[in-house]
């Protein structure tokens, strides 16, 4: 016969609502008795039974993560801290991606709210404050959006700055000597223009001006930054640096550059963003812009969670995480 809250609670001579309190990790009880009821709780095999818990509670106690991508470092790097956040306080994450498709992205949202998730957290491809985000409003579902601004939306946001993204990447490639500096852009989305205009921004202030054959679309993994870079090689002159949009983009561009017989940094130099888990242990460490992947999700999952618990609206907030360049070999560091 399946283990109960009363028979913990019998077994402790403490009350159900202690109980419900420790397993929960809520509530004002004492360390050492929320340490007694989790204990007893393992020692018994105690499993909560959550469709009884959703009947009273009327929460499902998940939460659903949109992503456009799983293979990008990044995203799984949000997930993880989306997933540290949530869990102390009883909730699981339930994520899908949507190959960076707005159509898919809708489909696998409205599949999530079906689901009565408490709650969304959402990179989202979608260009305006769309029907998608009309839908889950009207059925009264919170959501936050992360590393993705939408113009004209009264959501929640967290990400980075990426205007600034752009400008610091390219401010240190002019302070590593750098004079003839390309830019590998991103995908057709907001951040991606915000990170094109934050170069541009950093050549006006220091005076340069690039030929418009040096900024190439790339879109958002190495595959492409490997032939967007192998474009770039055929100009004349060469770039001496590139900004890339991402980390993935950054990695293959220098597979071409080295590829070509070329030499990182010492013919182009390169800088990524994204500061993923692997760029220190390269063959060439790349320099990167750290954008606090991490606090993002973090960050994200405070503000949904205040949201879930709130018995009224709240306001919409925003939360910019100011960008830091991270040093290393591929612009000489």
């Amino acid at each position: 016969m399946a283990v109960t809250m009363q028979d913990i609670a019998r077994d402790l001579k403490v009350s159900v609502v202690t109980v419900s309190k420790a397993l929960r990790h809520q509530g004002s009880i004492s360390a050492a008795t929320r340490d007694r009821v989790l204990r007893r709780a393992k020692e018994l095999d105690y499993q909560m039974n959550w469709v009884a818990r959703s009947l009273v509670t009327r929460r499902t106690y998940t939460i659903g993560l949109l992503l456009p991508d799983f293979r990008h470092s990044f995203f799984a790097e949000v997930a993880k801290a989306v997933a540290e956040t949530v869990r102390p306080r009883g909730y699981h994450v339930i994520i899908s991606y949507f190959e960076e498709d707005p159509e898919l992205e809708a489909i696998e949202a409205d599949s999530l709210v079906a689901r009565q998730v408490d709650g969304l957290i959402m990179a989202s491809a979608q260009s305006t404050d769309s029907e998608l985000f009309r839908r889950i409003r009207g059925r009264k579902v919170p959501f936050v959006l992360i590393d993705r601004p939408i113009s004209g939306s009264r959501v929640s946001f967290v990400g980075s700055d990426n205007e600034a993204i752009g400008r610091i990447a390219t401010t240190h490639l002019i302070a590593q000597g750098c004079s003839r500096i390309a830019h590998l852009r991103g995908p057709d989305v907001g951040i991606a223009r915000s990170r094109m205009a934050g170069y541009r921004k950093a050549l006006a202030e220091h005076h340069l001006t690039m030929p418009e054959e040096y900024i190439v679309h790339a879109r958002y993994d190495d595959d492409m930054g490997y032939h967007a870079m192998q474009r770039l090689l055929r100009t004349k002159p060469m770039p001496d640096g590139v900004c890339c949009y991402n980390d993935p983009v950054a990695i293959g561009a220098m597979k071409a550059i080295m590829d070509a017989g070329l030499k990182v940094p010492g013919d182009i130099a390169v800088i990524g963003a994204g500061n993923v888990h692997y760029s220190d242990v390269l063959a060439v460490p790349l320099t990167t812009v750290d954008q606090g992947t991490t606090r993002i999700g973090k960050e994200a999952s405070e503000i949904l969670m205040q949201q879930i618990s709130s018995k009224r609206a709240l306001r919409p907030k925003t939360v910019l995480i100011a960008p830091k360049v991270v040093f290393r070999k591929s612009t000489g560091g």
